[in-house]
């Protein structure tokens, strides 16, 4: 199985299993303490920010396009923010340790 490393808002960090295929929002909004993903995954709201821990990054497909104007656009953006709708979750991604980035 693969596993999420999550830390959530108030720094509390949980193994969560991760669903192979979908997005990794599709994970992180179904938990109490995930994203609220109020788009759905159609890269229009921001609400699933994520911060990627720096050793996963580059093991990410590049942010681009509307993903990187929306999160440019937010007052708490880093070099390693992502929108988790826009990161498919995959075996490969088994231990991705990422950090629930605060409301804006």
């Amino acid at each position: 199985m693969a596993e999420i490393v999550l830390v959530d808002r108030d720094g509390k960090e949980t193994p969560v299993q991760g669903r192979v295929g979908v997005s990794l929002m599709e994970t992180l909004r179904d938990l109490d303490n995930g994203v609220a993903a109020i788009c759905g995954g159609m890269c229009s709201c921001a609400t699933c920010h994520v911060w990627v821990d720096e050793a996963w990054v580059a093991k990410l497909p590049p942010c681009q396009g509307d993903e990187l104007e929306l999160l440019r656009e937010m007052s708490s953006f880093k070099p390693n923010s992502r929108l988790s709708c826009q990161v498919p979750f995959t075996e490969a991604l088994s231990g991705l340790r990422i950090t629930i980035a605060p409301d804006d």
